[in-house]
């Protein structure tokens, strides 16, 4: 058994296609089953399910699959501490981040970046659930999302800043005044929204609800960058995170502040408690609980 036939049996998870993880992985298909073969032989175990395609893992595959997770990370976490011992930190961060959360990582990847050049990153949209669940598996080094429920003895974390609400519109297609939207103001507009399973609607319908107000969406999503392109096109006008820079993506869109609106919990950066712990996550850690808030 040696290192890249974890990543093998990894990527085939990833990609749930042979001639995919074969690409990812830079090597022909055939030498990728062949070497997921020599791991079912060596280990005395089926691991995978074949038929014309990919047909998932078994359930010895599924527990194998754990663990060589478990020990691609202490062999990439070894790697980035033996950097850091020498002063450096390279790899790769993997960051999971919930939908629009009013966290903008890029200055602070950006930063990272500057300080280590070798180092690389993988950035994920990610629901809350998913976020803990990848952070315990190690799938993730880092999380951003609502700190509510969050198991403290599990996870260490950052409390950011509150996440304000504003109205996301077209300015070629809406005009507003000066003063604050107030939320009855927003039952009038056509409005895009996400889909009610995920957080950031759960804060928008409690707002609405708790003031005796009953939105009716022009249009729902569970797609970020769709509903940003209904907004772009005149369709409707979204509720947004007020800070998290949407309006700089074009010269037309506008953020317009919404009065006493916030989210039903405060956001979070964070890492998990339990070894192994990158170098990387905890560099990140540091840098953010460096920065004023």
């Amino acid at each position: 058994m040696d290192i890249k036939q974890l990543k093998f049996l990894i990527a085939l998870d990833e990609t749930r296609h042979f001639g995919q993880a074969a690409a990812r992985c830079n090597i022909t298909q055939p030498t990728l089953s062949m070497r997921l073969r020599n791991l079912e032989e060596e280990l005395g175990l089926p691991l995978v399910n074949r038929g014309q395609r990919f047909e998932g893992f078994t359930a010895p595959g599924e527990r194998v699959l754990a663990w060589a997770r478990t020990v691609l990370a202490a062999y990439d976490g070894l790697q980035a501490e033996a950097a850091a011992c020498r002063g450096h930190l390279v790899g790769t961060l993997r960051l999971g981040v919930v939908p629009l959360s009013s966290f903008d990582p890029l200055p602070l990847l950006h930063r990272l970046h500057q300080m280590h050049p070798n180092l690389r990153f993988e950035l994920s949209s990610l629901s809350s659930e998913q976020v803990l669940e990848q952070l315990a598996s190690n799938r993730i080094d880092l999380g951003v999302s609502y700190l509510e429920r969050l198991d403290n003895e599990r996870f260490d974390s950052l409390t950011l800043d509150d996440t304000r609400m504003g109205l996301l519109y077209d300015r070629r297609h809406f005009t507003f005044g000066d003063d604050p939207l107030s939320w009855a103001d927003l039952v009038e507009l056509p409005l895009g929204t996400l889909t009610s399973g995920m957080h950031f609607r759960q804060s928008i319908d409690h707002n609405f609800h708790s003031r005796g107000l009953q939105p009716n969406p022009l249009i729902q999503t569970d797609a970020v960058h769709q509903l940003l392109q209904a907004v772009h096109g005149g369709f409707c006008c979204a509720i947004m995170p007020l800070d998290g820079g949407l309006e700089t993506l074009t010269e037309h869109l506008r953020l317009h502040p919404i009065a006493d609106s916030r989210t039903l919990a405060r956001l979070g950066l964070i890492m998990r408690r339990s070894a192994p712990r990158s170098a990387l996550a905890e560099a990140c850690f540091a840098l953010v609980a460096e920065i004023p808030r």
